[in-house]
């Protein structure tokens, strides 16, 4: 099953550092071991981009969109064989001690082609 991490961060794990090199060696370990599929860091809220259509009109807005103390800071797509996987994942993740981490499981819409960017049976797209 495919899961969505995503790494919460608040303004105190933003200005915390970790050890050098703590998320290239967690990146490095489950990339290695197949279970990180994809995955990076995001920019701040403020240079986001909103877009709509409503009515027929396009809707475009500037971020940031809500006040908030915690935002999505990153994520990555996790392959794995089961919650308790993937638990396991977010459990070695280094911000998981700063910030918080999210797993969602990734399911299907029951649209064909999906299943390049959705399956689960180990093969890549």
């Amino acid at each position: 099953m495919r899961y969505l991490l995503l790494v919460w961060v608040d303004e105190e794990a933003e200005a915390a550092e970790l050890p050098p090199g703590t998320i290239e060696t967690w990146m490095d370990d489950v990339q290695g071991s197949g279970i990180r599929l994809v995955g990076g860091a995001l920019d701040a809220p403020a240079r986001s981009t909103l877009v709509r259509e409503r009515g027929g009109e396009l809707l475009v807005t500037d971020g940031p969109f809500a006040e908030s103390k915690e935002w999505i800071g990153g994520f990555d797509l996790l392959e794995c064989d089961s919650l308790d996987e993937a638990l396991g994942v977010a459990r070695r993740h280094p911000m998981v001690a700063l910030g918080s981490i999210e797993l969602r499981p990734i399911v299907s819409l029951g649209i064909p082609s999906e299943e390049r960017v959705v399956a689960s049976d180990g093969v890549k797209a």
